[in-house]
């Protein structure tokens, strides 16, 4: 079964909404700044969406992903297309899946911080709905009126690009009518000082499967798209997520497995599903990181599975890398590529690492492509690959 997107929207430092993003892409104007993170000196580079201090009136949901989900929910005409959903089918039959990897950690930071004198939660922070692994779909479902299924998928950086795998299998089954997926992760100090522990920062802007690249930057981001049944809607975007494949290889909690053994699971399933040859794709949108490893690894993977004319780029360096907002930005930015019919390039791409041979690029192309795909791998193997089609 074929699955309409008939609505999509993101919202990370490279943009504030999708028209900004498409500007920034054309431009080349990445929203990448020195780490200027209240509380932390790192040497590095942040991508952080500095309209987020001004949603400061969400009462008891207060926190800094809550904010910066709600920033995004207004943007373009996502909350429309969701009233109208509510009111065509009845909020139960409109189903949720949110993707985070950091969930509200960034209120639970400052929650502790503030201890009263007997080491309790002041009242200001007793806000068991923000303090939860659950807390962006309860938010959100709070945010929208959505009273249908709701659940909340925390697989790392792959959590925002499963979604769309379960949004679909929720639709393919019955269960519900419409489905709002989405995802949303903020830079707070654990996130942006554990990545340091794990010496996977760089003190530079990043350089995706650049010879020398030196590390990663982090970044914040919040997504939302709008799923129905193909053949449902008569109004949609032109796009179809028709294949989606998911793996976990569990070989390490940090490191990709060295022969991309899920990551190869995840491609090869969606091609499969959507019954598509390598051949046929003509856009991948890279999980690339800019980490020695994990570049290393998928880029001799595509370069195994797909011709050496298949176009890729990364796009981490317009914002970062947005964690578990990352899957839903990328196949934004990737199915976008179906309606404005430009491929991105890898900014600040120099030198391709001579270890690998692929079609990659730091300039974008003009082409209209038929069929797109991106790869999310995530912490402990977790790896997701969406593809998304023009609608026939």
């Amino acid at each position: 079964m074929k699955i309409d997107i008939i609505d999509y929207e993101t919202c990370s430092a490279a943009g504030l909404n999708l028209k900004a993003l498409r500007n920034a892409l054309k431009l080349h104007d990445s929203g990448l700044i020195k780490n200027n993170l209240a509380g932390s000196d790192l040497d590095t580079w942040i991508g952080l969406v500095e309209q987020v201090n001004d949603v400061n009136d969400l009462g008891p949901w207060q926190s800094r992903n809550n904010a910066l989900a709600a920033l995004g929910y207004e943007q373009g005409s996502i909350r429309q297309t969701v009233s109208g959903l509510i009111s065509q089918y009845g909020a139960a039959r409109v189903g949720l899946v949110m993707g985070s990897s950091t969930s509200s950690i960034d209120r639970t930071e400052t929650a502790y911080t503030q201890l009263n004198e007997a080491g309790a939660l002041t009242e200001a922070f007793k806000q068991p709905f923000v303090h939860n692994p659950h807390a962006p779909s309860l938010f959100v479902a709070h945010l929208t009126g959505i009273t249908g299924p709701s659940l909340t998928i925390n697989t790392a950086c792959s959590s925002s690009a499963k979604v769309f795998a379960t949004g679909a299998r929720w639709l393919e089954t019955g269960i519900v009518d419409a489905v709002l997926v989405g995802g949303v992760d903020t830079l707070c100090l654990s996130v942006l000082h554990g990545f340091n522990s794990l010496q996977l920062l760089s003190p530079n802007p990043c350089k995706p499967f650049d010879q020398h690249r030196d590390g990663i930057n982090l970044g914040e981001a919040s997504g939302f798209a709008v799923l129905q049944r193909s053949g449902d809607n008569t109004n949609g975007s032109g796009i179809c997520l028709t294949g989606y494949g998911e793996s976990s290889d569990a070989y390490h909690m940090s490191h990709p497995h060295p022969d991309g053994l899920g990551a190869r699971l995840s491609m090869t399933q969606a091609l499969r599903q959507a019954n598509r040859q390598a051949a046929e794709i003509d856009y991948i949108n890279l999980h690339g990181t800019s980490s020695r490893a994990n570049d290393l690894i998928e880029g001799q993977l595509i370069s195994a599975l797909f011709p050496a004319s298949t176009q890729c780029s990364s796009t981490k360096a317009w914002m970062g890398h947005t964690l578990g907002a990352a899957g839903i930005t990328e196949a934004i930015i990737a199915m976008d590529t179906l309606n404005t019919n430009i491929i991105p390039g890898s900014k600040n791409l120099e030198t391709l690492d001579e270890a690998l041979c692929l079609s990659i690029k730091a300039t974008d192309e003009h082409r209209v492509c038929q069929h797109v795909m991106t790869n999310s791998f995530g912490f402990g193997g977790n790896n997701c690959t969406l593809l998304f089609s023009r609608s026939e």
